[in-house]
């Protein structure tokens, strides 16, 4: 009998497994449903709809090569409740459809999702995209998933969580900031000096909040910035596009190659846009090495209450970049330089210089403040989908100080001229980045003079 023992039970898994599949399959063919019975039976066992939620802020689309960011509720475009921010291949976009969880019950029927593609893409294969989806009636959706059209779902959904709901019945929540600053990407960076200095200068110009979408950092700057991000003035958003994508260090596919344009840059500053939709009365779109700097106030918002006053409609403000470098001084002169020994990183007051000639002739690069709910889509130096007016702030009113690391420090004389604005914050501006250099331990008890 002991020699039957092992068939007799191979037979009854195989049995098994065919009536299961049996099952499955004739719930699948049933006709009218919008969704197999393993789906709605999952719903009546588990009670609430979320089974896998995301908690990374890059989520691979099952069974396609794209990419989900987050999911923010927005009513701007017609016919259409929710916005995904998404990073597509564009050579593979199929139909898709939305799945919503309606305050923990699974909807009963799909819709059909509206995707928009970015009109930047530079010639990379992958494309920033927005995937738009309508909430059925009588559904008070908390969660959305993605499938393919006539998917028949036979892996869970993953859901994302949808952002920027309005309470019903409560009080319109009250703006937070004034003004947040999107650094839209940080990666392979140590530079602790200049970032406790931009941090502390865009304190004292107003800002509220600063987002960080961090790829990768140091570990002394690591700690600077979770310093800043317990106290609540920094945000720090993990961003692992390298795990999932070849990210280009440059900005034509035609000449650096990869899957996407620098590291993901256009889906980090249209997420961030989102995310202070609901937070802040401005964003500002630029780089860590970048400060707008106003020159006939002593903050950013005298300036935008004035300008915004001037022109009521409009909800994109241009600020353009002007490049500074540095000057040696003459070795027999002391410096003037206030010094931080062993911190490393570079000293963003040695850059008084503007290493640029009169270029009114020609195409000044810009950088942004806008106001989110004003705002669909945007590039980097320009906003591409937009409600209301732009307006281009003259440059003697303010502009962006831009310190790049690859500028060469002397430049011929005619193409440079002193500017000592950033100067006339020093005596706050110094002693705020002492502070925060010792508290992280990275600054010892000696005073730069």
């Amino acid at each position: 009998m002991d020699k039957w023992k092992k068939p007799r039970r191979k037979f009854f898994f195989i049995s098994i497994g065919i009536i299961i599949f049996t099952v499955v399959v004739l719930n699948f063919s049933g006709p009218d449903r919008a969704f197999p019975d393993p789906i709605r039976n999952l719903r009546q066992v588990a009670k609430k709809c979320p089974i896998v939620i995301s908690d990374q802020t890059i989520t691979p689309l099952n069974y396609t090569k794209h990419l989900l960011v987050s999911a923010y509720m927005d009513h701007r475009v017609k016919g259409f409740d929710i916005r995904i921010i998404s990073i597509f291949r564009r050579d593979s976009i199929q139909p898709l459809d939305c799945l919503l969880c309606c305050t923990g019950l699974l909807s009963s029927t799909t819709t059909q999702a509206k995707i928009i593609e970015h009109s930047d893409n530079f010639g990379f294969p992958f494309v920033t995209t927005d995937v738009l989806c309508q909430i059925p009636q009588n559904c008070s959706a908390t969660h959305v998933s993605i499938i393919k059209s006539g998917d028949m779902m036979l892996s869970l959904p993953t859901w994302l969580p949808i952002r920027n709901q309005k309470t019903a019945g409560k009080e319109k929540k009250k703006i937070q900031f004034d003004f947040t600053v999107c650094i839209s990407n940080l990666f392979e960076s140590n530079n602790v000096l200049q970032y406790a200095q931009t941090l502390e200068m865009y304190r004292l110009l107003g800002v509220g909040r600063v987002v960080i979408y961090n790829t990768s950092c140091g570990q002394d700057l690591n700690r600077l910035l979770k310093s800043y991000s317990d106290e609540g003035f920094v945000e720090m958003v993990p961003w692992p596009i390298n795990k999932h994508l070849n990210s280009s260090r440059g900005q034509l596919f035609s000449k650096h190659g990869g899957d996407v344009y620098y590291f993901g840059q256009l889906a980090t500053l249209n997420e961030c846009i989102y995310r202070s939709m609901d937070r802040s009365h401005y964003a500002l779109l630029h780089d860590i090495n970048e400060i707008m700097m106003p020159y006939k106030h002593n903050s950013l918002k005298p300036l935008m209450d004035m300008l915004q006053k001037q022109h009521p409609k409009v909800g994109v403000f241009l600020v353009e970049n002007h490049v500074y470098t540095k000057k040696p001084f003459e070795k027999a002169k002391r410096t003037p330089l206030p010094e931080w020994p062993g911190v490393p990183g570079f000293n963003i007051l040695a850059n008084m210089y503007r290493a640029e000639p009169d270029r009114s002739a020609d195409f000044h690069p810009y950088k942004l403040i806008v106001q989110p709910r004003m705002v669909a889509q945007t590039s980097v130096h320009s906003v591409l989908k937009k409600v209301g007016e732009q307006f281009k702030i003259p440059p003697q009113l303010c502009h962006v100080i831009h310190f790049p690391l690859d500028t060469p420090h002397v430049q011929p004389p005619g193409l440079i001229s002193m500017d000592m604005r950033l100067w006339d914050f020093n005596k706050k501006l110094i002693p705020n980045v002492n502070k925060v250099l010792r508290k992280v331990g990275l600054f010892g008890s000696k005073v730069p003079s």
